[in-house]
């Protein structure tokens, strides 16, 4: 880490000043802390050890913003999040969640846990067996079944290579559900629905493009590999923000001049190329 860039500020940390804590319980069983992963501003990510597995929780936002409490939007993203893994529960390649996570007798509503998976997130020059790709097809497609677009597919951390070999989804927070059989359905959701899942299509064709090209056409995926107009439209005001928030953390000391979250305190890019060199 760059020793001139500082920790981030209590206001963009989701737990504030403070870390996950050393031991919580899940499930009615103790589990001890062994890992933080990240911390920034909507959530702090840790790896815990238990008698029997390992887990991963995240604890969502509760630090006020202004003196205006947050607390609804933790417990909102946990929610949402927690329903995804209790729906897709039995998808192979999805690790099973947690029910209850709870500190002092006291249940942690905006905390959700799923299974500890031992592998790496993908890496951008990856070798992968001729079944990874046709493995990930099928869990995605599992999950569009289940009236889910994964949403967040574009990033690479989020597809792990598990030590198996095999590959695995994680991270639900922004996934997006809309039941075909629900009878109460908010305006053109089966519409959102259907443009997202083509964008998870379009994404994982991407990957399997620059990773095992020879699997395109295998998979009858041609007709993603070419980018749809909602995300060239999403893009043009995607990157201006992101350009924006990048200069906004580099001029408060947060991040350094490239704007690169690999400098920060428990940073993303930082937690990928460790995990990344543990595997190797």
């Amino acid at each position: 880490m760059n020793s001139t860039v500082k920790p981030r500020p209590a206001t963009f940390r989701a737990l504030g000043h403070h870390e996950p804590p050393l031991e919580i319980v899940i499930d009615g069983t103790v589990f001890e802390r062994l890992d933080i992963f990240k911390h920034d501003s909507w959530a702090a990510t840790a790896q815990y050890r238990g008698p029997e597995f390992d887990t991963v929780c995240k604890f969502n936002r509760i630090q006020p913003v202004a003196g205006l409490t947050t607390k609804w939007i933790g417990r909102f993203l946990a929610n949402r999040e927690a329903f995804a893994y209790d729906q897709l529960a039995g998808i192979p390649g999805i690790a099973p969640g947690c029910q209850t996570i709870s500190l002092h007798n006291k249940t942690l509503k905006n905390v959700v846990a799923h299974q500890f998976v031992p592998g790496h997130p993908l890496g951008a020059k990856e070798e992968v067996n001729d079944d990874f790709f046709p493995q990930l097809l099928a869990i995605l497609k599992a999950v569009h079944e289940r009236g889910f677009a994964y949403v967040d597919l574009h990033k690479r951390e989020n597809i792990l290579v598990g030590d198996d070999g095999n590959p695995y989804l994680i991270d639900f927070q922004i996934s997006y559900f809309s039941a075909p059989d629900r009878l109460l359905k908010l305006p053109f959701s089966g519409t959102t629905l259907k443009v997202l899942q083509y964008a998870d299509l379009y994404h994982l064709t991407k990957h399997i493009k620059r990773l095992r090209p020879d699997q395109v056409d295998q998979l009858g995926l041609t007709k993603y590999a070419e980018k749809p107009w909602f995300i060239r439209a999403h893009r043009v005001v995607a990157v201006p923000f992101r350009t924006m928030r990048r200069k906004f953390l580099s001029k408060i000391g947060v991040r350094d001049k490239s704007g690169r979250s690999g400098t920060e305190v428990f940073a993303e890019h930082a937690f990928r190329e460790e995990t990344a060199k543990k595997a190797a």
